[in-house]
């Protein structure tokens, strides 16, 4: 076993030679694919910071960054700006992060259509959204946007989005309409 896939830096200490060679950072996105896996960085819960892990693998903050984006390649990550890198969960995994505005529009279209949000109730805020799905503000934004196009939402200036209470009627309108 290496001193990386003990996880130990190089020279027993923290302060170590670094480890340096070629595909340094996919032996460390292995062991963190590992640990992620097995639950060691619980779904939810961010990963230590790029530099904490630096430490702990001896190798460059580089090394880690390059590591750490073949995971959010793979969907087990999703970078969130000044927080770090947070686990996903299971379900969100394997939505098409490019077009994930889609999957929540949908999501909340099917909650509207089977009357889990009630005509004229709260839609859920951005922020609540943003946790929820793992999701940048402008993509929860175009999420909700494209419902309101749809005429299913309404947005009330300082209150937040709700449920149109006619959507349902205006629904079967269109619908019967040639």
């Amino acid at each position: 076993m290496t001193d990386l896939e003990a996880g130990q830096p190089v020279g027993g200490g923290a302060v170590g030679r670094w480890l340096t060679g070629w595909r340094v950072y996919s032996q460390l996105a292995d062991r963190l694919r590992e640990r992620i896996t097995s639950g060691a960085y619980p779904v939810g819960t961010y990963l230590p910071s790029e530099t904490a892990l630096s430490k702990e693998y001896g190798v460059a903050r580089n090394t880690v960054r390059r590591a750490l984006g073949v995971l959010v390649e793979e969907n087990l990550l999703v970078t969130i700006r000044s927080k770090g890198y947070l686990v996903l969960r299971e379900e969100i995994r394997h939505l098409d992060r490019e077009y994930l505005y889609q999957a929540i529009a949908a999501e909340l279209r099917a909650q509207i259509e089977c009357g889990r949000l009630p005509l004229a109730g709260k839609v859920s805020s951005e922020r609540d959204l943003r946790r929820h799905y793992a999701a940048s503000r402008t993509t929860v934004r175009q999420a909700l946007g494209v419902l309101e196009s749809e005429g299913l939402i309404v947005a009330v200036h300082g209150k937040g989005r709700f449920v149109r209470p006619d959507w349902e009627g205006r629904l079967k309108t269109s619908k019967s309409d040639p």
